[in-house]
């Protein structure tokens, strides 16, 4: 009998990759556990004296900014004004790369030039501190939304570029030779066929730079100023009123779950063929 022979013949090992117990849970019931586990090892730490309230507020404390935070957010307080702001800078800044970095992905991934002069630019700018842009920003941009907005680019944009020069670049050999045999412009064979094909690998790069954006809005809040909750919480901070900088932040990661959330309920209707993909399930 030959090696590939008994390769076929042998029975299949069963490694016990069936779902476990944890696997059977629903999901609503292990975020939740998850959640009270997180918030019981919290209480134990700060009960047990180990860290000072001054660093790490009780989870108690933070209950209660977060309902104080919360009141003056949902009747139209100073809260309120400041996540506008926020959002608006978000919003902005993410709209932004999405465009950019959509168009340089086709660039790099079209264009010889693209690939060989722009590319190791933007893989340049990408591994520079983007905190150190912060103050150049501000001194272009002044202290107004702006310069938190280009922030916010910056530090989103090159999930996006990458994202999409991957997903053009990974449409079926057979298509593209079918189109060339047809006689179809590179135009239309982007629009028809390579940008279709790429929107997995997009919308990735959409989802990555979603968890992002506000990283570098809030950033730009820090050391430029502005009206922003960003500003709330340095100002929590110096403070040392941590209760209060754990619910702005709260809330404010709530803003990014909504966007993240957003663009995946977006993928699944745009990228419409992936549910129903059998290899998937």
């Amino acid at each position: 009998m030959t090696v590939e022979a008994a390769e076929q013949s042998a029975p299949i090992a069963d490694h016990g990759d069936g779902p476990t117990l944890f696997d059977r849970i629903p999901q609503p019931v292990s975020i939740l556990g998850f959640g009270a586990a997180i918030v019981l090892l919290w209480y134990l730490v700060t009960a047990s004296g180990i860290v000072s309230p001054l660093i790490l507020p009780t989870p108690l404390q933070t209950l209660n900014q977060l309902i104080t935070v919360g009141a003056n957010l949902f009747t139209g307080g100073y809260v309120l004004s400041a996540m506008w702001i926020t959002t608006q800078e978000v919003l902005w800044g993410f709209a932004i790369a999405v465009v950019v970095g959509i168009l340089l992905g086709i660039l790099v991934s079209e264009t010889r030039f693209g690939e060989r002069a722009v590319m190791p630019y933007l893989v340049a700018l990408d591994t520079m501190p983007k905190i150190a842009f912060a103050p150049l920003f501000v001194a272009w941009f002044g202290f107004s939304i702006e310069s938190k907005i280009a922030l916010a680019v910056y530090v989103s944009l090159f999930p996006v570029i990458v994202g999409t020069a991957a997903g053009v670049r990974s449409a079926d050999e057979n298509s593209l030779m079918l189109f060339r045999t047809m006689g179809v412009s590179r135009l239309k064979t982007l629009i028809h066929l390579k940008i279709p094909a790429g929107l997995p690998q997009i919308f990735t790069g959409l989802k990555i730079a979603s968890l992002s954006v506000m990283a570098g809005a809030i950033t730009a809040e820090f050391l430029g100023g502005g009206k922003g909750v960003g500003e709330l919480i340095r100002i929590a901070a110096t403070q040392l009123d941590t209760a209060r900088v754990f619910a702005l932040i709260i809330y404010l990661s709530l803003l990014g779950v909504a966007l993240f959330g957003f663009v995946t309920v977006l993928e699944r209707y745009v990228v419409f063929w992936r549910n129903s993909d059998p290899g998937r399930e």
